[in-house]
């Protein structure tokens, strides 16, 4: 006797176990992030429906969607089941996420702590693949007046200009600059050449009056201040 065909489509499951009925019906908060997913790509392969995929995709991640943010569409393909179409659309639904992020740390105008310049640079920075370093230029009621990202490098590193930094502050009229730049590693000890930048930005910046408020490595979610920890 042949064995029936199970249908793993999201079509022929039970009304309340459907992600998009159950979403119009009681709201998307209430969905897992599997089930989220499961509606993007909308359907699985032939031994798992699209949460049983969605979850093992969540798994090979440790469940963190920031990571999921990092993985390719190629590495998206890897898994059995997604095609380019889903891999593109889990790719685009969370950079849209990201962007959102990014668009409510616009608000932060005022630094008043470490924590407001990680709100305000991690959407920018956070999840790179690659270091970068950056500039948050203030003005005498530390108000944020400018940000720009100074310089890009490998994994391992990148350039600064000091010069470039400098002049930069006073074109803006800037009387205060916060250093940042992300550690892709996930480490957030500071290294002895992040120490040296530093102590030349501070050395260089002071004969212009200017002040270098703190310097902060972003790693994942969380962050390293050198004036928090006293070391500026």
């Amino acid at each position: 006797m042949q064995e029936k065909v199970v249908s793993f489509s999201i079509k022929n499951w039970a009304d309340d176990d459907k992600p998009r009925e159950k979403l119009v019906q009681k709201g998307s908060f209430v969905l897992s992030d599997a089930e989220l997913i499961a509606i993007l790509i909308g359907s699985g392969n032939r031994d798992e429906s699209a949460v049983e995929l969605s979850k093992r995709i969540l798994a090979s991640v440790g469940h963190n969607l920031n990571e999921l943010g990092k993985l390719s569409v190629n590495q998206l393909k890897k898994f059995k089941g997604i095609g380019e179409a889903k891999a593109v659309t889990i790719a685009a639904a969370l950079e849209m996420g990201r962007r959102r992020r990014g668009e409510e740390a616009q608000k932060v105008t005022k630094v008043s702590a470490s924590q407001d310049v990680f709100e305000l640079l991690y959407p920018l920075m956070g999840e790179l693949q690659h270091e970068e370093f950056w500039i948050v230029y203030l003005n005498n009621s530390n108000k944020v007046i400018h940000k720009s990202q100074l310089s890009k490098g490998g994994i391992t590193g990148t350039l600064v200009d000091v010069r470039l930094v400098l002049k930069q502050a006073l074109d803006l009229g800037a009387v205060g600059i916060i250093l940042a730049h992300n550690h892709p590693s996930g480490t957030l000890k500071p290294s002895a050449a992040d120490k040296q930048i530093t102590q030349k930005l501070k050395k260089a910046s002071e004969a212009l009056d200017i002040k270098i408020l703190d310097h902060l490595i972003l790693a994942q979610h969380h962050y390293f201040s050198f004036a928090d920890q006293g070391i500026l």
